[in-house]
């Protein structure tokens, strides 16, 4: 009986795991809808926020955000925290920011989770619908 209890509590907490926005993604390039980089969305003092953990094209892995400004400017591009602030609202992650490091903007964003291994990201200005959505893939 203690071992069915045990599988069963361990494939309830894998589960819940499994539906959190938290770990890492694979954004994928626009033009050619290859995986260009791995995001790594983290949790910290209760807000969501992301790091650029990986770099698929061997040549930019030493690239750096040129167009960014403040603190980003210049900085490697592989590391760069890409989301910052969000906070939990229902079932989306919003009121925080999202750096593009291809042209340097911030823009305001919301993230949710539409399908176990699917999460949605809304970048915009102003108003969420001047925007732009992308979605993201669960890496393996």
């Amino acid at each position: 009986m203690k071992k069915i209890v045990t599988i069963a509590t361990l494939l309830f907490v894998f589960s819940l795991n499994a539906q959190s926005i938290f770990g890492k993604w694979n954004s994928t390039n626009d033009e050619t809808g290859e995986i260009d980089s791995v995001i790594e969305i983290y949790k910290k003092e209760n807000k969501a926020y992301a790091k650029i953990v990986k770099i698929m094209d061997p040549s930019r892995q030493n690239s750096v955000c040129t167009a960014c400004e403040g603190a980003n400017k210049n900085k490697k591009i592989l590391g760069l925290n890409i989301l910052t602030g969000l906070k939990k609202n229902d079932d989306e992650w919003s009121g925080g920011e999202i750096l593009d490091p291809r042209n340097g903007k911030v823009y305001n964003c919301y993230i949710k989770l539409v399908q176990k291994d699917k999460l949605k990201i809304r970048g915009f200005i102003g108003l969420s619908v001047f925007g732009k959505t992308k979605y993201w893939k669960r890496a393996k």
